[in-house]
C-alpha cells in the first residue's frame, strides 16, 4: 500500500475555562492512496474533530503536537495562513450538516463564483465542468440560479458535494454525510461519493461516521475511535468478521442482523458511558465499560500490530 495520507501523534484539544478537553489525544495512522478510510465511533468519539482538524481549526479547538503529511507534503494544519493553499485544492469537506452549510443570502451560481475566485479561479472557467457534474448528480443548471432554501435537502446534499470536489482535491473528508438521510438517499449518497472517485475527481475519501453498518457500503478500511484514542484499525471485512478491540467487538454486536426477531432476543447495548475527556482517566479509557479489565489497564495500553495493516491498541494482546 503506497502511504498517501500519515497522521504522527496528533492532539486536538478544546480550551475551556476549566482546562482542556483531550478530543483527539496522541492518534498515530497511515492512509493509502486511492483508499476509502471509514472513521466510526459513538458520538463524542472524537471523529469529526479529527476531520476537522486536517483542514480548518476553529476555536476553540486548539493544535497541542503532531504531525501530518498529504501526498509526502508536510500539511501545517497549526498555522491557518498556510492552510490556504491546501484547503479546497488539495484538502476539501463535505460538513456536518452540509444542507445547511451553504450561504442562504447567495444563489448558488454567485457562491461558487465567489470560492473559486478566493483560489485564484472563477465560475466562467470551471462552467462547461460544473455542468457535467450537475448532470452526474441529477441536478438540473437552472439550480445555478436558484437560492439554497430552494433545494430540497437531498438537492443541497449533492451540490455541496459538486461544490467540494470541483478543484478534484487529494483528500475529501464526508463527515456524517448521510445522518440526516433516509435510506435509499444514503445509497444514492454513496454511490455518487464512489463514482466520483472512481473518475478521478477526488482521490482518497475520510469517511466519518456513527454508523458503522454505513461503512460496510464504502470503507476499504475502518480505523474505530473511543474517547479521544484510536483503539483498532484494519481492512472493512477484518473489522466486521473479527474485531480484536472490546469497543469494536460490542460495536459491532450491538448492530441489529438481518433474520432475526428482537422481540424474542433483545439487541445488547454497550453498559456504562465515555469518560469525561476534560479528565480522562489514566491508562485504558474504555477500562471502566469492558468485560476483560485487568490490573494492567491502569497503563496506556500499547499499539499492537495483529497482521499486516490490522493494528489494536489493548493489553489483551500486547
Amino acid at each position: 500500500m503506497k502511504v498517501s495520507l500519515r497522521v504522527e501523534n496528533l492532539r486536538i484539544y478544546y480550551r475551556t475555562l476549566r482546562g482542556y478537553v483531550k478530543a483527539v489525544d496522541g492518534v498515530s495512522f497511515e492512509m493509502g492512496d486511492e483508499e476509502v478510510l471509514g472513521v466510526a465511533g459513538e458520538s463524542g468519539c472524537g471523529k469529526s474533530t479529527l476531520g476537522n482538524s486536517l483542514i480548518l481549526l476553529k476555536p476553540p479547538m486548539t493544535y497541542m503536537e503532531g504531525r501530518v503529511f498529504l501526498d509526502g507534503e508536510e500539511v501545517p494544519i497549526w498555522d491557518n495562513e498556510k492552510m490556504r493553499r491546501f484547503r479546497y485544492r488539495r484538502i476539501s469537506i463535505i460538513p456536518q450538516y452540509a444542507m445547511n452549510a451553504l450561504n442562504p443570502t447567495k444563489k448558488l451560481k454567485v457562491l461558487m463564483d465567489d470560492l473559486l475566485r478566493e483560489h485564484g479561479s472563477d465560475f466562467k472557467s470551471h462552467t462547461a465542468e460544473i455542468l457535467r457534474r450537475l448532470k452526474m448528480v441529477n441536478l438540473p443548471e437552472s439550480v445555478l440560479n436558484m437560492y439554497p432554501i430552494e433545494l430540497s435537502g437531498g438537492m443541497k446534499q449533492r451540490m455541496v458535494m459538486v461544490i467540494s470536489t470541483l478543484m478534484n482535491p487529494s483528500l475529501l473528508i464526508a463527515d456524517e454525510i448521510t445522518s440526516a438521510l433516509d435510506v435509499s438517499t444514503q445509497k444514492a449518497v454513496i454511490e455518487m461519493l464512489l463514482e466520483f472517485k472512481s473518475r478521478g475527481f477526488v482521490r482518497k475519501i475520510f469517511f466519518i461516521t456513527h454508523d458503522i453498518s454505513v461503512l460496510y457500503q464504502i470503507a476499504s478500511s475502518i480505523l474505530v475511535m473511543y474517547a479521544g484514542k484510536l483503539v483498532e484499525k484494519a481492512s472493512t471485512d477484518e473489522i466486521l468478521e473479527k474485531p480484536f478491540h472490546p469497543y469494536t467487538e460490542m460495536l459491532i454486536s450491538s448492530l441489529p442482523k438481518i433474520g432475526i426477531k428482537y422481540g424474542e432476543r433483545k439487541l445488547k447495548g454497550i453498559p456504562g458511558q465515555p469518560p469525561p475527556l476534560l479528565k480522562p482517566p489514566e491508562g485504558c479509557r474504555f477500562k471502566d465499560r469492558c468485560p476483560y479489565r485487568h490490573s494492567k489497564c491502569d497503563e496506556e495500553p500499547p499499539i499492537v500490530e495483529i497482521s499486516d495493516d490490522h493494528v489494536v491498541s489493548c493489553w489483551k494482546y500486547a
